[in-house]
């Protein structure tokens, strides 16, 4: 059968695309969930082309092979991790930004267009597209969509399902399909776009993605606090919530991921707190100042035991890339778990307590960081290489920190999906009825099953 299903392969794709060399499989095979399980890929097809992929798709259900979708391979949930035999198809090659319409204020892109790549190539329009995930400068758009990814910009301005407008799809029939609409309004018939949005390559295949573009984000005025204690920081956000003003951004990182970020880039960034709070807003004018002082009003009412409006846009520009770089300075120290829990703002100070007691009460190095204005939370749990002990231990912990998150109104997954890690999560969240409407729907739109099976549900 191995044989056959390369031999068919090769047969329908052009020169280049079909990959089957050992050591470039094993690089393919997972994503940066370093702790979910992955299988070995029969092959990796590189594809450029929409055709190229509906090649792929129908070669794969003429001989009922599993077919694993990925992008850049910056996931953290396992979502594009491989299962014994699939076929790997990337998309990273599918780099081309098709259209920018500085009128209807959309971009149409291929699916491995990096987000950077796309803002950039925005601006020299005049306009901006804003989710922004902390791997903007290496995750793709289509592994975007896949996850619903959000990032610093969306507790203003959304997530990745806010801004698209249009697919290209090849469903489980190997059908090519253009689901959504390119008008700033539509209504006809069920949201398939907005479904296939955040479904991790279970329900389709993207090949193309069209997207909403706003003008260019005006300039932003930054609010940094140091916290002795990190309830107090989730204090700080608490009121910011309260006050009704909704911040540009608003990010928590703890002095772990500080000293981790100035170990590897050397960026002189260690302060002298357990936590900070970097807040920063785009309104303009005496509004901006406003929400400026409403936020370090707030941040000196928590306890902080330092806040001030930032009057050095580098040094607030190199805190907010220390935010970015936490994840992976925080893999240089062993093996990470990450979780990616989301509660009610309200919820944000009692969540973060439940994560530090359930470190100590499983002897866990747990860092933080957090989209922290839209309660979504980000402990990082690291344990030493080869130590099983601790892994138990951090395994533990991370079922607690999901069981805590629900019992607090909140979900297991905020924008890094389901994937493998957070599978048993979801059956805690939903209802069996809810459970049963969503195998309805994989069944109905990859009735053969071969579309990243195994991940979600």
């Amino acid at each position: 059968m191995t044989e056959i299903v390369l031999a068919r392969l090769a047969e329908v794709l052009p020169p280049g695309r079909l990959v089957i060399d050992a050591q470039v499989l094993d690089s393919y095979s997972h994503d940066e969930a370093e702790w979910a399980p992955y299988g070995r890929p029969l092959a990796v097809v590189r594809a450029r082309e929409t055709s190229d992929v509906q090649a792929v798709v129908r070669v794969c259900l003429e001989h009922a092979v599993p077919l694993v979708t990925r992008g850049a391979g910056t996931g953290l949930s396992g979502g594009a991790n491989a299962v014994d035999g699939c076929v790997i198809l990337s998309t990273e090659k599918m780099t081309r930004i098709v259209e920018i319409n500085s009128v209807e204020r959309l971009a149409v892109v291929q699916p491995g267009v990096v987000n950077d790549d796309l803002r950039t190539a925005a601006a020299e329009h005049g306009l901006w597209y804003p989710p922004d995930p902390a791997s903007a400068p290496w995750s793709t758009i289509g592994g975007n969509v896949a996850t619903n990814a959000g990032g610093l910009c969306c507790v203003k301005y959304g997530v990745t399902r806010d801004y698209v407008l249009e697919l290209e799809v090849i469903n489980g029939l190997g059908e090519i399909v253009r689901l959504g609409r390119r008008t700033a309004k539509g209504v006809a018939g069920y949201d398939m776009a907005g479904l296939i949005v955040g479904s991790e390559g279970t329900l389709g295949v993207v090949t193309e993605v069209t997207v909403r573009l706003r003008d260019l984000q005006p300039p932003q005025r930054t609010v940094a606090g140091y916290f002795s204690s990190i309830v107090d920081a989730g204090n700080a956000v608490e009121a910011i919530g309260a006050s009704g003003v909704i911040p540009s951004a608003l990010e928590l990182i703890d002095k772990h991921c500080l000293a981790a970020v100035d170990k590897w880039k050397n960026m002189g960034l260690s302060v002298d707190a357990n936590v900070v709070l970097l807040g920063r807003t785009d309104a303009p004018g005496a509004a901006g100042e406003r929400e400026a002082q409403v936020m370090l009003a707030a941040f000196e009412a928590a306890g902080a035991t330092w806040a001030a409006a930032s009057s050095d846009p580098e040094e607030a520009e190199a805190l907010f890339a220390a935010r970015r770089l936490a994840y992976p300075a925080l893999e240089r120290l062993g093996p990470v778990l990450t979780e990616d829990v989301c509660v009610p703002k309200a919820a944000v100070p009692e969540m973060l307590r439940r994560i530090e007691v359930a470190a100590v009460e499983n002897d866990t190095l747990i860092a933080n960081i957090a989209h922290a204005g839209d309660g979504n939370l980000h402990p990082l749990l690291i344990t030493d290489v080869g130590d099983a002990a601790a892994r138990d231990r951090a395994e533990t912990a991370f079922r607690q920190i999901i069981a805590d998150a629900l019992d607090l109104g909140g979900t297991v997954t905020g924008e890094h999906g389901v994937g493998l890690l957070k599978r048993d999560g979801l059956y805690q969240e939903l209802s069996t009825e809810a459970l049963a409407m969503q195998r309805a729907v994989k069944q109905a739109l990859d009735p053969h099953g071969i579309l990243n099976p195994g991940k979600v549900l």
